[in-house]
């Protein structure tokens, strides 16, 4: 089956016709979900445009933002209805560069997720500033560490999952929508055995439009971390308590 390629986008008109036509060029056949959440500057009415004379693309219209970690399901589900596998998420910004894309697919050959990774050897940042730079790697460490997280880039949006993974996945249950919800996909991938992979990349700063990220989302992210953490510690006493009760029978 062809793969999907989902892009979550609110005024991105200024990147996406040449991210479009880029991903296409690709040797990989894919296809693009856009999930544009009624983008002002009329990035949606610029995929429509385009998927008339490109039956790859396709378009998905929400009323409002309604956040990142929504887009991204509302993306998946779509990719179900047309059959697509795997599935990779990006950004519309350039800060994930489509010539990664094949790298990302290839490793699911021996991984069930792929993460786009700026920490692992061969990967960095461009472009962004020593204060960004500094909170995504405390971010990731303070992930990694409260949720035992085996990858390096738990916060990374760049990513590659075979369907079977995101099917034994009950996407209407994750809570986490804005960017913690890629905290929060990882730590379900992970808790459920699926094996997660890394591919270096260099993240690169938008090259147009401004930056989605907020004070607001680094809380949630932190909420993200306490609440997934004090799951973690319920799902590890419970166990304990189950391996007690069968052992004194």
């Amino acid at each position: 089956m062809p793969p999907a390629v989902i892009i979550p986008t609110y005024n991105e008109s200024d990147n996406i016709p040449s991210l479009l036509g880029q991903i296409l060029a690709l040797p990989i056949d894919a296809h693009v979900i856009v999930v544009d959440d009624n983008s002002p500057d009329g990035t949606g009415q610029l995929v429509d445009e385009m998927s008339k004379t490109e039956p790859r693309i396709h378009a998905v219209h929400r009323p409002a933002k309604l956040g990142l970690g929504t887009a991204h399901i509302a993306g998946m589900r779509h990719a179900f209805t047309l059959n697509l596998d795997p599935m990779v998420s990006m950004d519309a910004d350039f800060s994930h560069h489509p010539r990664y894309i094949p790298s990302l697919i290839a490793g699911l050959a021996k991984s069930d997720v792929m993460i786009g990774s700026r920490y692992v050897p061969g990967g960095g940042m461009q472009g962004r500033d020593t204060k960004l730079r500094f909170v995504s790697w405390v971010a990731n460490f303070f992930a990694r560490t409260m949720l035992n997280l085996k990858a390096h880039d738990c916060t990374s949006g760049f990513r590659a999952y075979r369907r079977p993974v995101l099917e034994s996945i009950d996407l209407d249950a994750v809570f986490s929508n804005g960017y913690s919800f890629l905290i929060e996909m990882l730590y379900l991938c992970q808790s459920r055995g699926w094996r997660v992979g890394e591919t270096p990349i260099i993240y690169e700063d938008r090259r147009a439009g401004t930056s989605k990220i907020s004070r607001a989302e680094i809380y949630k992210a932190t909420y993200t971390v306490m609440r997934l953490t004090y799951r973690r510690m319920r799902n590890a006493k419970n166990l304990l308590i189950n391996r007690a009760d069968t052992a004194t029978k």
